[in-house]
């Protein structure tokens, strides 16, 4: 019976907006982890049967089929192909699903999995050069585009959630990764990248240590008046690319590697496309029940922050110990390059999985569009 296990994780440090990564090409970050894969394992790319790659805005220098050009940018051979997945925030993600099912199926024996976004250059909202909801859409939902700070904000409102409790998350996530920082946690996953300039990015340009709730207070609400939502309690608006190799535990050992997990569970849920950011609930719960696994199984989870009331609202539903998730913080301190975040969490959670003998882990984010992907992985 075939599997799928995941070889090596690995990711740029997360460049904040008109940061250490903003001037290099999408193509050329991806590049970059693709290369940093195969210097790891010592595989030779050719083997590679297909690079499966998240980007959410596939306009300008993110189109044309990211996956190929970052390829062919990374220097691999030209037999190795490459296909472009969007399912918003969690394209890479999804993109990990494809490959994994890719290997089980048999369609591949080995696989890449990842994403890139570099919002500096390609903004979120840019591929809106027209509306992308049809008439039929507007009939059934109403004309106005789902705008995910308001469906944040909702979420606030029904989970009970105060502006002071989501600060609070806030404030946890930066003290998180900087004592993840600080004790080298990200160290084996991070390639660094050296810039136009010269200048060499080793570390997640996020992370803001030493804020306080009244710093955090004295924001602006960023989508009503009157709102909880502002720029501390969201995610930041980032740069950077992910990757993992995928393949049989067969194929592996054949190429002398050792795997680090298993691609155990992985599943998708729909909810309605506002106030969208729910569908992590219902995503999970399907992961359990077809995993057959239940929440005090899981060592270690990964909820995207896309805005802090939506892990708040994970936990208050789902019911997990706060200090298993998100344990070196999440995108609000790390920032969320949308179509790599998927990859960046999962090699996150890889490695923390892996450096505290941790069996299983569990990644679920919400997306555009009212979806969710969760995954569970087993330490090998």
């Amino acid at each position: 019976m075939r599997d799928a296990v995941i070889v090596e994780a690995v990711r740029t440090p997360t460049g904040k907006r008109n940061g250490g990564l903003s001037g290099i090409h999408s193509a050329d970050l991806s590049a970059h982890v693709l290369r940093a894969l195969a210097e790891r394992t010592g595989i030779d790319p050719a083997i590679v049967d297909d690079v499966v790659w998240g980007c959410v805005m596939q306009i300008g220098e993110q189109t044309f089929d990211i996956a190929r050009t970052s390829v062919l940018s990374a220097g691999w051979p030209e037999s190795v192909p490459g296909t472009t997945v969007d399912r918003q925030c969690g394209s890479s993600q999804q993109a990990v699903h494809f490959a994994a099912a890719g290997v089980i199926s048999g369609q591949y024996d080995v696989a890449v999995a990842g994403g890139v976004e570099v919002m500096s250059r390609t903004p979120m909202g840019s591929s809106f050069t027209a509306s992308p909801l049809g008439a039929d859409y507007q009939a059934r939902y109403g004309s106005d585009f789902p705008n995910q700070g308001e469906g944040a904000e909702q979420i606030a409102d029904t989970w009970g959630f105060s502006r002071t409790q989501m600060d609070e998350f806030a404030l946890r996530s930066h003290e998180r990764a900087q004592a993840a920082t600080e004790s080298g946690a990200f160290t084996a996953q991070i390639a660094p990248v050296t810039n136009p300039d010269g200048v060499t990015i080793t570390q997640d340009e996020g992370i803001r240590p030493g804020g306080t709730l009244e710093k955090l207070a004295s924001l602006k609400p960023a989508f009503r008046p009157d709102g909880k939502i502002t720029a501390a309690n969201s995610s930041q608006i980032s740069d950077g690319a992910a990757a993992l190799l995928i393949m049989t535990s067969e194929k592996a050992a054949s190429l002398g590697l050792t795997p680090i997990a298993r691609f155990h569970t992985g599943v998708l849920a729909g909810v309605s496309p506002m106030p969208m950011l729910h569908a992590p609930m219902p995503a999970t719960l399907k992961a359990f029940q077809k995993s057959g696994l239940g929440v005090a199984d899981i060592g270690a989870y990964e909820v995207n922050e896309a805005f802090a009331s939506v892990p708040l609202a994970w936990l208050k539903d789902i019911g997990a110990d706060d200090k298993t998730v998100n344990p070196n913080g999440g995108a609000i301190a790390l920032g969320h390059p949308l179509g790599g975040s998927g990859a960046r969490l999962m090699t996150t959670l890889v490695h923390h999985m892996r450096d505290n003998g941790i069996r299983y882990g569990l990644q679920t984010m919400c997306e555009g569009g009212g979806q969710a992907n969760a995954t569970i992985l087993e330490l090998l």
